[in-house]
């Protein structure tokens, strides 16, 4: 039998977890599906989008939300089905939903790492900047090409892929007006996100961001996200609205669909 030793196996667990694949309960909506034959990347990418209801009966354009896991057997519906939900009880505007299936999660969800075990989760890993070229240069122009969009944009995700939308947030800020994070796995490459963060917001754009953020009871975890929202508090940054949501009742299991509905609503809903 091969033995996990406990540090990797907790590290495997956060990177699979099984909110990332969509429960057989989620109903698919209707969505389109199409594939993007990506430079970037060097392969075929599955894209499904989802529009609300009145979409092809009305005119206007709409804001984007776009998220990695974003396959039919993985976070796509029941994210969708919770931006339907949210438009219908007018908590937030209509918006477009698009969802990157994955091919080699782990490679394109993480950045450069010089920890030898953050290597052993994958064969190859740290592409997440080849990642956010694709999304920029090839999925964005292909999704304003193919919908009637506005230039307002947000980014979604949990684990792994909440790693990704904070790396996104402090290294290319100007990608996205929203974005939100689930337990995002930032103790990837000792925590460089969170000991670099203040080098990142000196930078900051001068046009306003919103950030959401939660993180539930996992170790690994948990003090690195807490960690985060205290630098937050101690930088004055004019232009960026944060929030941090302390979910220590919540599993890295369950955090992502017990606080995605307030979390969009405070990113999307009715902003003073």
């Amino acid at each position: 039998m091969k033995v996990i030793y406990p540090i990797v196996f907790f590290i495997l667990v956060t990177f699979t977890s099984c909110s990332n694949v969509s429960r057989p309960s989620d109903p698919i909506p209707q969505h389109e599906t199409f594939t993007i034959q990506s430079k970037q990347l060097g392969e075929d990418r599955v894209i499904n989008v989802w529009t609300p209801e009145d979409y092809k009966t009305a005119m206007d354009t709409l804001p984007v939300m776009y998220m990695a896991d974003g396959g039919i057997k993985e976070d796509f519906p029941h994210i969708a089905n919770s931006l339907s939900e949210l438009i219908k009880a007018q908590k937030i505007q209509p918006i477009i939903l698009v969802g990157i299936e994955n091919t080699q999660r782990r490679r394109d969800l993480t950045g450069f790492t010089e920890v030898a075990k953050d290597k052993e989760i994958a064969p190859i890993v740290g592409g997440s900047e080849k990642f956010r070229a694709f999304i920029k240069d090839e999925l964005i122009p292909a999704i304003n090409k193919r919908y009637r969009t506005t230039d307002k944009r947000s980014i979604i995700g949990e684990s792994a892929s909440g790693l990704f939308v904070m790396e996104t947030f402090f290294l290319t800020p100007e990608m996205f007006d929203n974005y939100i994070a689930f337990d995002p796995s930032l103790w990837w490459n000792n925590h460089y996100l969170v000991r670099t963060a203040k080098e990142h917001l000196a930078k900051f754009p001068t046009d306003e961001k919103r950030l959401w953020f939660a993180g539930s009871n996992a170790t690994d975890i948990s003090p690195y996200t807490k960690e985060l929202a205290n630098i937050f508090e101690t930088q004055n940054i004019p232009m960026l609205k944060w929030n941090y949501s302390d979910e220590s009742k919540e599993e890295h299991t369950t955090i992502f669909r017990a606080t995605k509905e307030k979390a969009i609503v405070w990113t999307l809903g009715k902003q003073e």
